[in-house]
């Protein structure tokens, strides 16, 4: 029974990780907006993925609901400096809010508490859901919390499990691990100690490629390859981690 339950979860994993994600993927490490609009740095590859859209959807799940409303202000104005029109679905019931993701032509899933964000993901259906549309050719960002459900599973969020999960497993868009907010080699015992539990975590998971994403640093995912777009990250295996150079792609990723 036990060799059973492996079975399927392996089935599960494959299914998830099988294919690349059609849609580009951009997966912002944090501390992304600058007052109401994004970044100078990250703003070039967001406006490339973005401009002309004009149904992204925005899933604000991670965010505290009464901080839901002025977070989608500002994102709105964000994603009309990139060309883009945006709209949140946390005021929809459920069936208007399938039906807006289900009609996006772009997806953004903001910061905030990982594991309230799965949780919501898992239990309204549109962990499926915003997988398949990405796999459709939407693109796809997320910032903290977003950039961590894009992984295979959650397991260097950062994040206190302030909300009961299912399963650790989350959109499987890109074959790593992430852990955003790295901190830069210049803050060096907060370099050293994130370095450290990552290596730790590969210890016990040593299948697993973590990608470490700094603030306002974002990597992208396109036909199989990670690129550094912006900023700072690093890229963790068991036994060797490296940082990653701007502009380079990175394949040799597929699980």
């Amino acid at each position: 029974m036990k060799m059973a339950r492996l079975l399927v979860l392996l089935l599960v994993l494959l299914t998830a990780t099988a294919s690349a994600a059609q849609g580009p993927v951009f997966l912002l490490g944090g501390n992304s907006l600058k007052g109401a609009v994004f970044a100078d740095a990250l703003r070039p590859a967001l406006k490339e993925g973005f401009q002309g859209r004009t149904r992204v959807a925005l899933i604000l799940d991670a965010v505290h609901p009464d901080d839901r409303d002025a977070m989608e202000a500002r994102l709105v104005v964000a994603f009309r400096d990139l060309g883009a029109a945006a709209e949140s679905t946390h005021r929809l019931d459920p069936a208007a809010a399938r039906a807006r993701l289900e009609a996006a032509d772009g997806i953004f899933i903001v910061g905030g508490e990982t594991f309230v964000l799965l949780a919501e993901l898992n239990r309204s259906g549109n962990l499926e859901r915003i997988r398949s549309r990405v796999r459709a050719g939407v693109p796809y960002a997320g910032s903290s919390a977003g950039a961590n459900v894009a992984g295979i599973v959650i397991g260097t969020t950062n994040d206190f499990p302030v909300a009961e999960i299912p399963s650790r497993r989350a959109l499987g868009l890109v074959p790593v691990t992430i852990n955003p907010h790295h901190p830069l080699p210049s803050a060096e015992a907060d370099f050293r100690t994130r370095a450290g539990k990552i290596r730790s975590y590969l210890r016990f998971n040593p299948a697993d490629v973590v990608l470490g994403i700094g603030d306002t640093s974002m990597v992208g995912w396109r036909e199989g390859k990670l690129t550094l777009l912006a900023g700072s990250a690093w890229l963790y295996r068991a036994g060797s981690d490296r940082e990653l150079k701007a502009g380079e792609p990175e394949d040799g990723l597929a699980r």
